[in-house]
């Protein structure tokens, strides 16, 4: 009766540990994909520089590739989500500093 128990939790556990990760990379992707239109549109405006574009381009393709690593063996643990969080956020000041320097191609 106490074995069942045990699985019966550790299902449960299971099941919201892989949805909640689920959900963060989720929303971890959605974010790259708003990032990238953030981009993509401050070039159609002309609010960045080609060379501003490329700085842009490889910042990000850095985080890309951190979520790469944090994610590789298949668990994102709170501090390494933070530490993409991180990231990311500082990313999306780069990008809001380019497209807001008065630099134009």
């Amino acid at each position: 009766m106490n074995t069942k128990r045990n699985l019966i939790a550790l299902a449960i556990t299971a099941f919201f540990s892989l949805s909640a990760f689920a959900q963060t990379a989720a929303s971890t992707v959605q974010r790259d994909v708003n990032q990238q239109k953030r981009i993509e549109q401050g070039i159609q405006s002309g609010q960045l520089t080609n060379k501003e574009v490329s700085k842009l381009e490889r910042g990000q393709a850095r985080v890309n590739r951190k979520e790469a690593r944090t994610g590789a063996d298949g668990h994102v643990g709170p501090a390494e989500q933070a530490n993409i969080q991180n990231a990311e956020n500082h990313q999306s000041k780069r990008v809001y500093k380019k497209k807001h320097n008065n630099n134009t191609p």
